[in-house]
């Protein structure tokens, strides 16, 4: 076997292209090759060898560690969470096994590499008063103000996530079955969220009488701009850090998760059942379905 194919830098490549031809997520695939790209980054740093065939189980704790003390969030230059290390160690096991499957390398030397544990962190959830207070605030806005509340209860009826909901097309919406087809879901799992009889009125509302016209004919997303361009992930997140801001909250971080925690909450709170909540929600396990 020609050496030069076992360099990191080459088979992170030859990961990625065998993550696109198995159809997952261009976020997940984006998230592989940013955590992979520092490993290699990390042991070219160190001076440690970047050929698959040479690095240690030595050489990836020593990297988790730098993970843990040193490395920084490059968005807001903060410590890596424990969640994030636990991913990015996760993100390493999946590419050594992948490794093996591909017969790169014949001994699995980090199977026994353990995932650091994590201090569970919790995440606050919103009250009546301040869900209240939000919606007053879109329902007074004559700028997208349907649109954003339309997004608000949206994410507050089914518990979707942020990308899932960017990627509704008008298609996906079932007003008369009272449900939308989730098409772009984490792990490539389409699935159908029920919506409640009020959001079924807020979408046919924002629908028919306050989506922008779409720029062309090809634009087919639900939610768009007012210029009829399709509304992005960072646009939607600015878009409720704003509405927080302005409705002063502060003991929770307004944002998608946030609202999926609080949709999560409210579910069993009212009765719902875990297995139901986990099929909604998305979750491939119920160790995935975690309640603040």
């Amino acid at each position: 076997m020609n050496t030069d194919i076992l360099e990191l830098k080459n088979l992170i490549e030859g990961f990625t292209l065998t993550c696109q031809t198995e159809g997952k997520s261009p976020r997940t695939i984006e998230w592989y090759f940013a955590l992979l790209t520092r490993f290699q980054h990390f042991l070219e740093n160190k001076k440690i060898s970047t050929d698959l065939g040479q690095i240690g189980k030595e050489d990836v704790r020593t990297f988790i560690r730098y993970l843990q003390t040193e490395a920084r969030n490059p968005r807001n230059g903060k410590p890596l969470s424990g969640a994030t290390v636990q991913g990015h160690v996760r993100s390493l096991k999946v590419f050594f096994s992948w490794a093996i499957r591909e017969e790169y390398i014949s001994l699995n030397r980090f199977g026994r590499i353990q995932i650091p544990k994590s201090q569970s962190k919790l995440i606050n959830t919103f009250s009546a008063e301040q869900l209240k207070e939000m919606v007053n605030l879109c329902q007074l806005s004559d700028k997208n103000g349907q649109r954003n509340l339309t997004i608000l209860l949206l994410f507050l009826d089914t518990g979707i996530r942020l990308s899932e909901l960017v990627n509704i097309d008008l298609n996906d919406v079932n007003l008369a079955e009272g449900t939308i087809k989730i098409r772009v879901a984490k792990g490539g799992k389409e699935r159908i969220v029920p919506i409640g009889s009020l959001v079924q009125k807020v979408l046919w509302k924002y629908i028919h009488c306050y989506r922008p016209e779409p720029l062309t004919q090809q634009i087919t997303r639900l939610f768009l701009t007012s210029k009829g361009m399709p509304l992005t992930n960072n646009g939607i997140e600015l878009m409720l850090r704003r509405l927080g801001k302005k409705a002063g909250i502060t003991s929770v971080r307004v944002s998608p998760h946030s609202f999926r925690h609080t949709f999560a909450k409210n579910y069993l709170l009212r009765g719902g059942d875990v297995f139901s909540l986990q099929r909604i929600l998305g979750h491939s396990s119920l160790a995935s379905v975690r309640i603040s």
